[in-house]
Parts: C-alpha cells; structure tokens; sequence
C-alpha cells in the first residue's frame, strides 16, 4: 500500500502551507458568526491559522480574520483564538501528535 496524500492548507497570516492537523480552522457562518472549529467540519467558509501563539497574536493585532471574512469581529474572539492556540501547543508539547 502507498503513502497517502497528507491534506495541506494555507495559514492565512503567514500565507505559508502546513498540513492541516497543525493548523486551526476558524469558520463563519451564513449568520456572520464567527467561530473556532476544532472539529474542521462546520458549515461555512473557513480559513486556517498556525498552531503558534505568535502568529495568533500577529493575527490579533493585524485583525486578520476581519478582513478574511468581511465582518467586525469582537476582540473577544481573538482573545479566545490565542488561548485556544496555546491550549493547542501545549497539547501537542504534553501528549505527542496524538489528540
């Protein structure tokens, strides 16, 4: 059996490919809300970011998902997105790649 294609997407701050377990989806639906997905399979346009607390923060000082999506985002929400990103790494750094 070959090796299977792993999935790659584009990290929407640094405009660099990852594979798409070492990256975090945020989604906005068709109500305007917009949310972290940890699941991947929310409904509604998504877009991708590093699991590296310093490209959320570039994230958060550059408002780069109000721009992504076209709508005001609360700071609130990047506040969150940073927090679950440090969640994230330090997941990663405690149990391996294991989820």
């Amino acid at each position: 059996m070959g090796q299977r294609k792993v999935p790659m997407r584009k990290d929407i701050v640094t405009g660099t490919m990852w594979p798409k377990k070492e990256l975090v989806r945020v989604v906005r639906n068709k109500e305007g809300e917009v949310s972290i997905d940890p699941t991947g399979k929310k409904n509604g346009r998504g877009a991708y970011i590093a699991l590296d607390v310093d490209v959320a923060k570039k994230a958060q000082a550059e408002r780069t998902f109000d721009r992504a999506f076209g709508v005001k985002i609360a700071p609130e929400f990047y506040d969150e997105l940073v927090a679950y990103v440090d969640h994230q790494v330090a997941r990663k750094e405690l149990f391996g790649d294991a989820k």
